[in-house]
């Protein structure tokens, strides 16, 4: 069910990841928008990609709208590498006040573009939001994460991925508004790059409702106030035992990581027994997810569509909201319904088979009925029943991402990794994909130019041959505490793990409560 006595004992975490995550929509939001900003003739004409003679100058124009949609990805892959030492110092809730503060710098520069203000206000503006965006899509998830009940974990940050797809329902709708009713005015950029200052605004002051990680806080000693924290999230009182066990387990595994790993740096972050395969698995995974076609059809969904025969402004635009709002019912279908039921291993590899599966149907079907492009000059015809049959193949292929490839990554790199690596696993995780993600945005166009119907043959052989193998090799971690992947991954023994409990539990019980009372 979707709403049960869980639900509302956990409203808190919820609240905390419904705050966290508007910055996510930022996500998803900028990576449909640009592509739709630069191809306006409006835009094209003010930042000069227009000839003497009237005709678009196509190099100039492909350079610039390949950069303005790229430089952002380029941006985020640093803030998300530069995420981790900052999270770990000042702590989750505040480095994502900062990254909000940055992002919203970038968005203003980019809205304020025009006349005497060059593309070269777009390109810095991309960046330093890009650069914000990459730092909330690795510290969001962990935060989150940290927070939230093993029980309703998968569910909560699977949001994630609602956000995300939200935000790429959004992009294309205004997009589509922006070209039929304001096409001949700077509002065609400057609407959809403000825009991005609403999410921003709500998510920075949201964040000043929420409490700290009781994670982060266990790990920086401050064990009064992360008590207090934990047991505010449960709705319980401080001493309550399901609080005070779960308190002494998170204290338990950062105590005994802090044993393994004294005088140790990232060296031993990264290669400790049981770690370096969670790294690299954090990172294959999202290299994974960005080639599965998803990135490419989300970024030029217009183009997409066009490709497979929905000419036209309005055909093409139209087909490619209809696309987001698929997106979004499919991935909030599975995030609320299914991804605690499924398992992480079952939802990847049925997710993967069906992606690849209908893009082998559509590969197949664009070969055997191209498309016939109309001359210049003449209207767009109705789609033909091809491209209608693709068209659906493509609806139902982004459902079979939404319920595994689209949510997964996010909740599985935050499921593996202990206390203390978790900021730099989800670093890793989410520089990988935007990593990725920038490769993949440069390389699209090409790559439809080039292969035709063979670009969907690619990627189903992908889906198929790479992502369904990964997703069989996996540890299961649905129903797992985050201090249980150790015991997984082999870290530590299950023994040990309980030995440590146990002794935290009969140290801790008159520490804790003595630290409660202080504080009272």
């Amino acid at each position: 069910m979707m709403f049960s006595g869980d639900t509302f004992k956990n409203i808190r975490v919820y609240w905390l990841a419904f705050v966290a995550y508007w910055g996510i929509i930022l996500f998803g939001y900028d990576t449909g928008i640009a592509g739709g900003v630069v191809s306006q003739p409006y835009f094209e004409t003010n930042f000069g990609l227009v000839n003497a003679d009237g005709t678009i100058n196509k190099s100039k124009d492909t350079e610039v709208s390949s950069n303005v949609v790229s430089v952002l990805q380029a941006g985020a892959f640093f803030g998300a590498l530069g995420s981790a030492p900052i999270s770990a110092w000042l702590g989750r809730k505040l480095t994502l006040i900062g990254f909000t503060i940055i992002f919203a710098i970038g968005a203003i520069l980019t809205t304020v573009a025009g006349g005497s203000r060059g593309i070269a206000y777009i390109y810095g503006g991309r960046v330093i939001s890009g650069f914000g965006i990459g730092g909330i899509s690795a510290v969001a998830p962990a935060y989150v994460s940290e927070c939230s009940p093993k029980n309703v974990r998968g569910r909560i940050t699977g949001c994630f991925q609602i956000m995300v797809a939200i935000g790429v329902m959004i992009s294309y709708f205004i997009n589509l508004g922006v070209s039929l009713h304001m096409a001949d005015s700077p509002k065609v950029w400057r609407i959809p790059f403000g825009f991005q200052l609403v999410p921003a605004g709500i998510m920075c002051l949201g964040l000043f409702t929420v409490k700290e990680s009781p994670r982060w806080l266990a790990s920086k000693g401050y064990a009064a106030e992360g008590i207090a924290n934990l047991a505010y999230l449960r709705r319980e009182t401080s001493d309550s035992e399901e609080v005070r066990r779960e308190f002494a387990e998170i204290e338990a595994a950062i105590r005994e990581e802090r044993e393994a790993r004294k005088g140790l740096g990232l060296k031993e972050a990264f290669f400790g027994k049981g770690n370096f395969v969670r790294f690299v698995i954090a990172f294959v995974i999202f290299l994974l997810q960005q080639w599965s076609g998803q990135n490419s059809v989300g970024y030029y969904a217009p183009q997409i569509f066009s490709s497979i025969g929905y000419s036209g402004t309005t055909n093409s635009l139209l087909a490619s909201g209809i696309y987001g709002i698929v997106k979004v019912v499919a991935t909030i279908i599975f995030v609320f319904f299914l991804v605690e039921s499924l398992g992480r291993k079952a939802s990847l590899f049925i997710s993967a088979m069906g992606m690849g599966i209908t893009f082998f149907i559509i590969g197949a079907i664009l070969k055997t009925h191209p498309v016939v492009t109309p001359p210049a000059g003449q209207s767009a015809p109705p789609p033909a029943p091809s491209s209608k049959g693709m068209a659906a193949m493509l609806y139902i292929y982004v459902c079979f991402y939404s319920m595994g490839w689209g949510p997964l990554p996010w909740v599985y790199v935050s499921d593996i990794f202990p206390t203390r690596t978790r900021h730099y696993g989800l670093a890793v995780g989410s520089s990988s994909q935007w990593l990725w993600n920038f490769v993949v945005a440069k390389v699209t166009p090409t790559l439809e130019v080039d292969l035709g119907y063979k670009l969907f043959m690619m990627f189903a052989t992908i889906n198929l041959g790479g992502m369904a193998v990964f997703s069989l090799l996996l540890p299961e971690t649905k129903g797992r505490s985050l201090e249980e992947m150790d015991i997984i991954f082999g870290s530590v023994s299950a023994e040990s793990r309980e030995a440590f409990i146990e002794r935290a539990l009969d140290h801790g019980e008159t520490k804790s409560q003595q630290s409660i009372d202080q504080k009272v």
